[in-house]
């Protein structure tokens, strides 16, 4: 009889129960949904910088309070089924994970917002075309990144999740060729340096939710390896 109970308690430890499968389901489901609804609406929240549209700016900043609710529910369900299933080794990092990685898309949200506002103050500035097409074509590279983050992440893929740090690297210098251009327009156009000088807001916030999709593809590999990625 005892060894049959030790035999029972082994297969339980070796397989998974019913309700832990389906309440990790429920989370990767959830993880899943979030990160499609982020990429989604960044996608639309940077077509406002090359046209401006006052219902896609509305949108935006609506989808990013319904982001920050989601991923509030989604730590919730996270430290729920840690208490209930206890789990252990990989699929506790990758809970541990998803309120992390939760947290960078939160703030990606936020930052949508202030990208948004930004855009909004620069529809009557005669920008040059050189300047606007570098920081659109920021804006889609930092678009890239983010689609490569949550793919690693929701894939496990961690070849993917290390080209971010050499994505990284463009971004940044595409900011600080925007930034030099921006300020040449500055001094040429004095009268409409408040204006101009949030292009400089916008540069610095697609190059920050560019490292939170670094930080997103960091958190992957040490998911997958539990080493801290150089």
């Amino acid at each position: 009889m005892e060894k049959y109970i030790t035999n029972v308690i082994c297969m339980d430890k070796k397989y998974p129960s019913i309700s832990f499968k389906n309440r990790i389901n429920s989370l990767k489901r959830e993880d899943e949904k979030i990160g499609q609804l982020i990429i989604e609406s960044h996608k639309k929240a940077i077509t406002l910088i090359n046209n401006y549209d006052a219902e896609i700016a509305k949108e935006t900043i609506s989808k990013a309070a319904e982001i920050d609710e989601a991923t509030f529910n989604l730590e919730r369900s996270c430290i729920r089924f840690m208490a209930v299933e206890q789990p252990l080794a990989g699929d506790l990092m990758f809970v541990e994970s998803s309120i992390r990685i939760g947290e960078h898309i939160k703030r990606i949200g936020h930052i949508m917002s202030n990208i948004a506002d930004a855009s909004a103050k620069i529809t009557d500035v005669d920008i040059p075309e050189r300047l606007l097409e570098d920081i659109q074509y920021m804006a889609d590279y930092v678009q890239l990144m983010l689609s490569k983050g949550i793919y690693s992440f929701l894939d496990q893929n961690i070849e993917m999740a290390k080209e971010l740090h050499a994505d990284d690297d463009k971004v940044d210098d595409l900011f600080d060729s925007i930034l030099t251009q921006v300020t040449d327009v500055m001094f040429k156009n004095k009268e409409s340096i408040a204006s101009i000088i949030n292009l400089i807001f916008i540069a610095r916030f697609l190059e920050r939710i560019g490292d939170r999709a670094v930080d997103i593809g960091s958190r992957t590999i040490f998911m997958l390896t539990f080493k801290k990625p150089n």
